[in-house]
């Protein structure tokens, strides 16, 4: 016990300072954009030597690759929350309500955004830890497609991949906007975010099936 209360204690503090290096990386992300980060800059905001921050990451990629995941791993949190939070009695509302908090925190989190949803940065691809909590996402993302479905909202022979494409690329294309156009407009009355209401409106209605589909 008297050795292990230490080691606990050293692998807190360094745990902390992780986080503390992830926390002023993502501010520089935000100031200089995702390809502005460097381990030298982080390290000078900390006010410590650049060679002090590869004792927790030995280099950018690996920043990056932490970054990506911490990213993931808060929007999976407030996804599964939201998901949670669903009544299921009305699949559609259900619907715009999950589409509305993902597209809110993306543009919320523009330091994060381009790092997560594009390839901003040449070279770094994420490891398959720090993908994980997409991968466990799209899981989630994909089972409420196919309650949709069996719910009546989608075509009972649709395509859930071709399904799941045309809702990301959808849902990607507001975000993509709204930060490329007008990053600084709240999300309630934004340019694009403000569509989202119509856009996800327009997909179900493609999707739909025979009973939800608009007579000729």
């Amino acid at each position: 016990m008297t050795e292990a209360a230490p080691l606990d204690r050293r692998r807190r503090r360094r745990q902390e300072t992780i986080e503390e290096v992830l926390d002023v990386a993502a501010e520089v992300m935000a100031d200089q954009g995702v390809a502005g980060l460097t381990l030298g800059e982080v390290a000078r905001r900390m006010g410590i030597r650049p060679p002090s921050l590869y004792g927790y990451f030995d280099g950018k990629n690996a920043l990056y690759d932490a970054l990506f995941e911490r990213g993931w791993r808060e929007l999976l949190a407030v996804m599964q929350a939201a998901r949670a939070a669903c009544a299921g009695t009305d699949l559609a509302a259900d619907l715009l309500a999950l589409e509305t908090v993902f597209v809110r925190w993306a543009v919320e989190h523009p330091a994060f955004a381009p790092l997560m949803f594009w390839r901003p940065v040449p070279g770094f691809a994420p490891s398959p830890a720090a993908y994980a909590p997409a991968v466990e996402l799209e899981r989630l993302s994909r089972a409420f497609l196919a309650e949709l479905r069996d719910g009546g909202l989608l075509a009972p022979d649709v395509d859930l991949d071709l399904v799941h494409r045309t809702q990301t690329a959808v849902i990607s294309g507001v975000i993509s906007q709204q930060l490329a156009n007008a990053p600084e407009e709240p999300f309630e009355t934004g340019a694009f975010t403000s569509t989202l209401p119509d856009v996800v409106a327009m997909w179900l209605a493609h999707h739909a099936g025979a009973r939800n589909r608009p007579s000729d």
